[in-house]
Protein backbone atom coordinates (compact mmCIF):
# COMPACT_ATOMS: atom_id res chain seq x y z
CA UNK A 1 0.00 0.00 0.00
CA UNK A 2 3.26 2.40 1.15
CA UNK A 3 4.66 1.77 -3.09
CA UNK A 4 0.71 2.37 -4.17
CA UNK A 5 0.97 5.66 -1.80
CA UNK A 6 4.34 6.62 -3.63
CA UNK A 7 3.77 5.56 -7.06
CA UNK A 8 0.40 7.53 -7.13
CA UNK A 9 2.65 10.61 -5.27
CA UNK A 10 4.86 10.85 -8.69
CA UNK A 11 2.74 10.03 -10.72
CA UNK A 12 -1.09 10.82 -10.42
CA UNK A 13 -3.69 8.55 -11.30
CA UNK A 14 -4.48 8.85 -14.88
CA UNK A 15 -0.49 8.08 -15.52
CA UNK A 16 -0.27 5.46 -12.97
CA UNK A 17 0.70 1.74 -14.17
CA UNK A 18 1.13 -1.26 -12.29
CA UNK A 19 4.89 -0.75 -13.55
CA UNK A 20 5.12 2.26 -11.29
CA UNK A 21 4.01 0.49 -8.41
CA UNK A 22 6.01 -2.15 -9.11
CA UNK A 23 8.82 -0.30 -9.01
CA UNK A 24 8.56 1.77 -5.60
CA UNK A 25 7.62 -1.92 -3.91
CA UNK A 26 10.40 -3.70 -2.19
CA UNK A 27 9.47 -7.48 -3.86
CA UNK A 28 8.33 -9.18 -6.29
CA UNK A 29 6.37 -6.92 -8.39
CA UNK A 30 4.45 -10.50 -9.63
CA UNK A 31 3.26 -10.54 -5.81
CA UNK A 32 1.26 -7.40 -6.72
CA UNK A 33 -0.57 -9.42 -9.60
CA UNK A 34 -0.81 -12.32 -7.81
CA UNK A 35 -2.77 -10.13 -5.03
CA UNK A 36 -4.89 -7.90 -7.24
CA UNK A 37 -6.92 -7.77 -10.39
CA UNK A 38 -5.06 -4.89 -12.08
CA UNK A 39 -4.70 -1.20 -11.15
CA UNK A 40 -8.22 -0.32 -10.19
CA UNK A 41 -8.55 -3.56 -8.05
CA UNK A 42 -4.89 -2.49 -6.05
CA UNK A 43 -6.21 1.53 -6.06
CA UNK A 44 -9.71 0.46 -4.68
CA UNK A 45 -7.29 -1.48 -2.03
CA UNK A 46 -5.13 1.21 -1.23
CA UNK A 47 -8.05 3.58 -0.94
CA UNK A 48 -9.55 1.63 1.68
CA UNK A 49 -6.54 1.63 2.99
CA UNK A 50 -6.08 4.98 3.22
CA UNK A 51 -9.47 5.62 4.64
CA UNK A 52 -8.83 3.52 7.52
CA UNK A 53 -5.94 5.57 8.66
CA UNK A 54 -8.23 8.30 9.44
CA UNK A 55 -10.55 6.89 11.49
CA UNK A 56 -10.69 6.07 15.49
CA UNK A 57 -12.60 4.85 17.59
CA UNK A 58 -16.13 6.35 17.35
CA UNK A 59 -17.15 5.90 20.95
CA UNK A 60 -17.69 8.44 23.59
CA UNK A 61 -16.29 7.32 26.52
CA UNK A 62 -19.12 7.39 28.97
CA UNK A 63 -16.31 9.22 31.06
CA UNK A 64 -15.37 11.67 28.81
CA UNK A 65 -16.53 15.19 27.74
CA UNK A 66 -17.87 15.75 24.52
CA UNK A 67 -16.57 18.96 23.97
CA UNK A 68 -12.95 17.19 24.21
CA UNK A 69 -13.78 15.16 21.91
CA UNK A 70 -15.66 16.93 19.47
CA UNK A 71 -12.68 19.57 19.85
CA UNK A 72 -10.02 16.39 19.11
CA UNK A 73 -12.40 15.05 16.10
CA UNK A 74 -12.15 18.77 14.40
CA UNK A 75 -8.50 18.73 14.63
CA UNK A 76 -7.97 15.19 13.39
CA UNK A 77 -10.68 15.85 10.50
CA UNK A 78 -8.80 19.42 9.48
CA UNK A 79 -5.47 18.69 10.39
CA UNK A 80 -5.00 15.06 9.91
CA UNK A 81 -3.99 12.39 12.20
CA UNK A 82 -0.75 12.42 14.90
CA UNK A 83 0.71 8.98 13.00
CA UNK A 84 4.89 9.67 13.45
CA UNK A 85 6.07 10.26 10.41
CA UNK A 86 2.44 10.37 8.56
CA UNK A 87 2.19 13.12 5.87
CA UNK A 88 -1.04 14.55 5.91
CA UNK A 89 -1.35 16.66 3.46
CA UNK A 90 0.49 14.47 0.87
CA UNK A 91 -1.95 11.81 1.86
CA UNK A 92 -4.80 14.37 1.63
CA UNK A 93 -3.88 15.33 -2.49
CA UNK A 94 -3.74 11.66 -3.01
CA UNK A 95 -7.05 11.18 -1.50
CA UNK A 96 -9.19 13.96 -3.20
CA UNK A 97 -7.31 13.22 -6.76
CA UNK A 98 -8.59 9.64 -6.04
CA UNK A 99 -11.89 11.43 -4.96
CA UNK A 100 -12.26 13.76 -8.38
CA UNK A 101 -12.36 9.99 -10.33
CA UNK A 102 -15.03 8.56 -8.20
CA UNK A 103 -17.67 9.61 -10.13
CA UNK A 104 -15.88 7.06 -12.75
CA UNK A 105 -15.66 4.12 -10.45
CA UNK A 106 -18.80 2.24 -8.38
CA UNK A 107 -15.77 1.02 -6.03
CA UNK A 108 -14.22 4.19 -5.52
CA UNK A 109 -17.76 5.67 -5.12
CA UNK A 110 -18.80 3.37 -2.26
CA UNK A 111 -15.38 3.66 -0.24
CA UNK A 112 -15.51 7.33 -0.36
CA UNK A 113 -19.11 7.77 0.51
CA UNK A 114 -18.60 4.96 3.55
CA UNK A 115 -16.02 7.28 4.45
CA UNK A 116 -18.03 10.38 4.19
CA UNK A 117 -20.59 8.65 6.29
CA UNK A 118 -17.86 7.60 8.54
CA UNK A 119 -17.00 11.25 9.21
CA UNK A 120 -20.74 12.30 9.66
CA UNK A 121 -21.47 9.50 11.82
CA UNK A 122 -18.57 10.08 14.09
CA UNK A 123 -19.17 13.47 14.47
CA UNK A 124 -22.72 12.90 15.36
CA UNK A 125 -22.50 10.56 17.79
CA UNK A 126 -20.22 13.11 19.96
CA UNK A 127 -22.73 15.65 19.68
CA UNK A 128 -25.79 13.07 20.46
CA UNK A 129 -23.88 12.36 23.25
CA UNK A 130 -23.78 15.90 24.43
CA UNK A 131 -26.95 16.04 24.17
CA UNK A 132 -27.95 13.40 26.25
CA UNK A 133 -25.44 14.31 28.73
CA UNK A 134 -26.98 17.99 28.99
CA UNK A 135 -23.52 19.72 27.80
CA UNK A 136 -24.81 20.77 24.30
CA UNK A 137 -27.80 22.09 23.59
CA UNK A 138 -30.70 20.46 21.67
CA UNK A 139 -29.68 20.95 18.37
CA UNK A 140 -31.08 19.35 14.97
CA UNK A 141 -27.89 16.85 14.61
CA UNK A 142 -28.18 15.59 11.37
CA UNK A 143 -27.96 19.40 9.89
CA UNK A 144 -25.03 20.76 12.51
CA UNK A 145 -23.04 17.29 11.40
CA UNK A 146 -23.73 17.82 7.85
CA UNK A 147 -22.56 21.63 8.21
CA UNK A 148 -19.29 20.45 10.46
CA UNK A 149 -18.39 18.19 7.51
CA UNK A 150 -19.06 20.12 4.67
CA UNK A 151 -16.70 22.90 6.47
CA UNK A 152 -13.56 20.30 6.76
CA UNK A 153 -14.14 19.04 3.47
CA UNK A 154 -14.56 22.50 1.89
CA UNK A 155 -11.19 23.56 4.04
CA UNK A 156 -9.38 20.40 2.74
CA UNK A 157 -10.22 20.84 -0.95
CA UNK A 158 -9.31 24.65 -0.60
CA UNK A 159 -6.32 23.81 0.81
CA UNK A 160 -4.85 21.10 -1.65
CA UNK A 161 -6.48 22.82 -4.86
CA UNK A 162 -6.07 25.96 -4.23
CA UNK A 163 -3.28 26.47 -2.47
CA UNK A 164 -4.97 28.24 0.82
CA UNK A 165 -2.65 26.81 3.33
CA UNK A 166 -4.59 28.83 5.87
CA UNK A 167 -7.87 26.87 4.78
CA UNK A 168 -7.57 24.11 7.52
CA UNK A 169 -6.87 27.18 10.85
CA UNK A 170 -9.37 29.46 9.06
CA UNK A 171 -12.26 27.16 8.81
CA UNK A 172 -11.14 25.99 12.40
CA UNK A 173 -11.91 29.23 13.49
CA UNK A 174 -14.95 29.59 11.98
CA UNK A 175 -16.40 26.47 13.55
CA UNK A 176 -15.35 27.99 17.21
CA UNK A 177 -16.42 31.53 16.47
CA UNK A 178 -19.87 30.56 14.52
CA UNK A 179 -20.96 26.68 15.20
CA UNK A 180 -19.82 26.02 18.56
CA UNK A 181 -21.60 28.70 20.04
CA UNK A 182 -24.71 27.26 18.65
CA UNK A 183 -24.01 23.80 21.00
CA UNK A 184 -23.78 26.11 24.20
CA UNK A 185 -26.82 24.52 26.57
CA UNK A 186 -29.23 27.79 27.25
CA UNK A 187 -27.58 30.42 25.21
CA UNK A 188 -24.25 30.58 27.51
CA UNK A 189 -20.75 30.77 26.07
Amino acid sequence: MEATFRALSTHGYSNLRVRDIGEEFEKSRTLIHYHFDGKHDLISSFLEYLVAQYESDPAVPADADPWVVLDKRLDQCLFGPDVGDFDHWERMRVYHELFSHARHDERHREAFNEHYETIRGNIARVLEAGIERGVFADVDVEDMTQLITDVIHAARARKISLGHDNAPAQSRRAIDEFVLPALEPDGET
